[in-house]
């Protein structure tokens, strides 16, 4: 009985941290995204296109964006040539709420769960910037490949940090290690 407690706990926990998180992020961007008249993205996704475009200049790409005009996505583009699209599934939320929705689920102390659902959402974040410009980068180079790079090959990238975080979570901070979740 004891393992399907914990089993039931984790459970709940996943799924009230996931919805509650999920539906505060629908909220959201059924208040800041405009699909009448003229479309405009979330901020989020705004803010995530203006870092790929700022990291990207840095980089040494002649790069910009802009806001596409029918549809609820931010152009990006490479040497003037309109490379890829950064729609909100690209800004990394989705995967966020998830991460978060497990370590919440395999709670360590609050301070552990906070610091590393804080730092595993950075880093998240910011792979996820650097895989929206390597994937542009490679749908410049190499069109002919763009579908086996956005569906095979780059979202690995995201997941497989993420199931990294995931298991260094619970093998290193939560309560799970110790015996004392549920």
């Amino acid at each position: 009985m004891h393992k399907n407690k914990a089993i039931i706990v984790f459970l709940v926990k996943f799924f009230a941290t996931y919805f509650i998180l999920f539906g505060a992020y629908s909220f959201y961007l059924h208040k800041t995204q405009q699909k009448t008249d003229v479309f405009v993205c979330s901020p989020l996704t705004a803010t995530v296109a203006q870092h790929v475009y700022k990291t990207s200049q840095m980089l040494g790409y002649d790069a910009s964006i802009e806001q596409h005009p029918d549809e609820l996505s931010i152009k990006f583009m490479l040497d003037g040539n309109y490379v890829s699209r950064i729609i909100e599934g690209c800004n990394s939320v989705s995967i966020i709420i998830l991460f978060l929705a497990f370590i919440i689920a395999f709670s360590g102390s609050f301070l552990n769960t906070f610091l590393f659902g804080l730092f595993g959402s950075i880093l998240i974040y910011i792979v996820n910037v650097l895989r929206i410009i390597a994937l542009s980068i490679l749908y410049h180079k190499f069109p002919e490949y763009q579908t086996i790079l956005h569906d095979l090959l780059f979202p690995s990238v995201i997941y497989g940090l993420t199931f990294v975080l995931w298991v260094t979570w619970v093998k290193f901070f939560s309560n799970l290690k110790t015996g004392k979740n549920g």
